[in-house]
C-alpha cells in the first residue's frame, strides 16, 4: 500500500476489525503468504545460480582463449569440448531450469496464494499489520504507524 494515497487502513485499529477475518483465518492465510515469500527467495536464487553460471561459461571462454594464445592449444581444446556449453542439468542450461520452475511451480502458488489471499479481501500482510498494531507504542519516535502519520 502506498502510503502517500490513502491512510493504510490495516494499522487503525477500528477499520482493521473491518478488514480482518477470524484469527484462524488471518494465520492460516499469513502462513501461506509466508510460504509464497519463501518461495520468491529460491526463485531469486534459482536466478542468482542462472547469473553465476553464465558468469563462470563466459570466465572458461576467456580462460581458454588464453590458453590457446599462450600457447597450450590442446587444453584449450579440451575445455572448449567438455565444459564450454556444456548441460548444468541433463538436456538444460541454466535458463530452461529458470523457465520450467517458474512455469511449472512458481506461477502456479502465485495464483492459488493469490486466491487463497481473498479469505482477506485480497489485502496483504494483514498479519504483520496486526503485530505492529499490538506491538508499537503510538507516539513514541521510531513508532509512527505510517511515515505520515501523526504519531
Amino acid at each position: 500500500m502506498d502510503p502517500d494515497a490513502h491512510p493504510d487502513l490495516r494499522l487503525d485499529d477500528t477499520a482493521a476489525e473491518q478488514l480482518e477475518p477470524d484469527r484462524a483465518t488471518l494465520e492460516a492465510v499469513g502462513k501461506i503468504t509466508e510460504a509464497m515469500e519463501t518461495v520468491e527467495i529460491a526463485r531469486g536464487r534459482l536466478y542468482e545460480f542462472h547469473q553465476l553460471s553464465g558468469s563462470a561459461d563466459e570466465k572458461l571462454s576467456d580462460g581458454i582463449a588464453m590458453l590457446r594464445a599462450a600457447g597450450h592449444s590442446g587444453h584449450a581444446d579440451r575445455l572448449a569440448e567438455h565444459l564450454l556449453g556444456r548441460n548444468v542439468l541433463h538436456g538444460r542450461w541454466t535458463f530452461q531450469i529458470v523457465e520450467e520452475y517458474d512455469t511449472t511451480y512458481y506461477r502456479v502458488f502465485r495464483d492459488h496464494e493469490t486466491r487463497v489471499r481473498e479469505l482477506t479481501r485480497g489485502v496483504r500482510h494483514l498479519a504483520e499489520a496486526r503485530v505492529k498494531r499490538e506491538n508499537r507504542t503510538p507516539g513514541l519516535p521510531g513508532h509512527e504507524a505510517t511515515p505520515h502519520s501523526p504519531d
